[in-house]
C-alpha cells in the first residue's frame, strides 16, 4: 500500500512539473520581455526640436504658437541631458523665424557637439539655390525643409520646388517635408524628384496643437504605410506621443506605430520628440522616455530607431563626452 501511495505521488509530482513546464515555455518569450530591463542606446538622437529666444523688437517671431515664451539652446541641451539625449536635429522654427537661420546657427555655434541644423528654405525665391549652396557651407547644417501641407497652398510640380529638390541634390543634403494632411501631394512630390533624398515630418500625420488627441488620430496611416515603397524616403517617427489617446505612458500608441515600423523598417525609421512645438501635450521627459522603456522594441531596434535611423539618414552623429 504504501508502494502504490509513493508511486502515486511521483506520478502527480512529474504530472505537475511537465504541466509548470508546457505553461512556462507558452508563455517564456512574453516572460522574458516583460522582465527584460531596456538597455539605452549608445547614442540617442532626437530628429526634431525646435529651438528659439523671447520675442523682441530685435528678433520678432513672426507669429506667436502656443509654445513657452523661449527654449533657447542652452534650456534645450538642458532638457536633453535631463534624460539622456546626446544630440538632436536643431529645425529652425518656421513659425517664428521663417526661412531666417541665424538663430539656429548661433545655437550650434555654441552647442557645436549637440545640435545639427535644418533650415526651411523658400520656393518662392528665384535664387533659393543659391541659398541653398550658401547654407552648405554653413557650419553644422545636415539639411533643408519644405512646407506642402494644404496651408502652403503649392502643387508638387511647383517649379521653386523643383530648384530646391535639384540644388538638393547637387549639395547633397536631404529635403525635409512637412505634409501632414495632404499626402498625395507629398507622395507625388517625392516620386517626381527619384533622385532627392527625403526626410518626411511627423510621420506624415496630422498632430494635435492641445490636448485631446483627435477621434480617429491614425486615420491616414494606410497612406503612409503607402509611402514606405519609395526608396528616396524615410520618415521621422517624431511627435507620435501626441496622437495617444490615453494617459502617460500613451500604451495605445504601440500597435500603429508597429505597423509602420513592419512598413518602413527600423533604419528608416527616424524617432524625435518635435518638442517644443509638441509642448502643450507633453512634456520632453514624456515624449523620450516611453520610447526608451518600451517592451515593445527589442533593444537592437531601439538603437535604430533612437539614434541610428538617423544618423544614417543625415550623416552626423553628436559627440558624446
Amino acid at each position: 500500500m504504501t508502494n502504490r501511495s509513493a508511486a502515486r505521488s511521483r506520478l502527480i509530482d512529474r504530472r505537475t512539473v511537465l504541466q509548470a513546464a508546457a505553461a512556462l515555455a507558452a508563455a517564456g518569450p512574453a516572460l522574458m520581455r516583460e522582465g527584460h530591463a531596456a538597455v539605452r542606446p549608445p547614442v540617442v538622437i532626437d530628429a526634431q526640436v525646435h529651438a528659439y529666444a523671447a520675442n523682441t523688437p530685435e528678433r520678432p517671431w513672426h507669429s506667436v504658437p502656443n509654445w513657452p515664451a523661449h527654449v533657447t539652446g542652452d534650456e534645450m541641451v538642458a532638457a536633453m541631458d535631463k534624460v539622456g539625449v546626446d544630440g538632436a536635429i536643431y529645425i529652425s522654427p518656421f513659425s517664428m523665424y521663417q526661412y531666417d537661420g541665424s538663430y539656429a546657427v548661433s545655437v550650434q555655434r555654441a552647442h557645436p557637439d549637440e545640435f545639427a541644423l535644418v533650415k526651411p528654405v523658400n520656393p518662392d525665391d528665384p535664387a533659393v539655390a543659391d541659398v541653398i549652396a550658401d547654407w552648405k557651407k554653413t557650419p553644422g547644417t545636415v539639411g533643408i525643409r519644405i512646407m506642402l501641407t494644404q496651408e502652403a497652398k503649392r502643387e508638387p510640380n511647383d517649379p521653386g520646388l523643383d530648384r530646391i529638390a535639384r540644388a538638393a541634390v547637387r549639395h547633397d543634403l536631404p529635403v525635409n517635408v512637412l505634409f501632414w494632411g495632404n499626402l498625395d501631394a507629398g507622395a507625388a512630390l517625392i516620386d517626381r524628384h527619384l533622385d532627392t533624398r527625403f526626410i518626411i515630418d511627423h510621420l506624415a500625420i496630422m498632430q494635435p496643437r492641445v490636448p485631446p488627441a483627435p477621434p480617429q488620430p491614425w486615420a491616414d496611416l494606410p497612406k503612409v504605410l503607402e509611402l514606405a515603397k519609395r526608396p528616396n524616403a524615410v520618415i521621422k517617427v517624431s511627435g507620435a506621443c501626441t496622437l495617444s489617446r490615453e494617459p502617460y505612458p500613451f500604451p495605445d500608441i504601440w500597435d500603429p506605430l508597429a505597423r509602420v515600423f513592419d512598413a518602413w523598417g527600423f533604419d528608416r525609421c527616424l524617432w524625435g520628440t518635435d518638442w517644443t512645438r509638441a509642448f502643450a501635450v507633453v512634456n520632453y521627459e514624456q515624449a523620450v522616455e516611453p520610447f526608451i522603456k518600451t517592451d515593445r522594441l527589442s533593444d537592437t531596434e531601439r538603437a535604430m530607431l533612437m539614434g541610428g535611423a538617423c544618423a544614417k539618414a543625415y550623416g552626423w552623429s553628436p559627440k558624446k563626452d
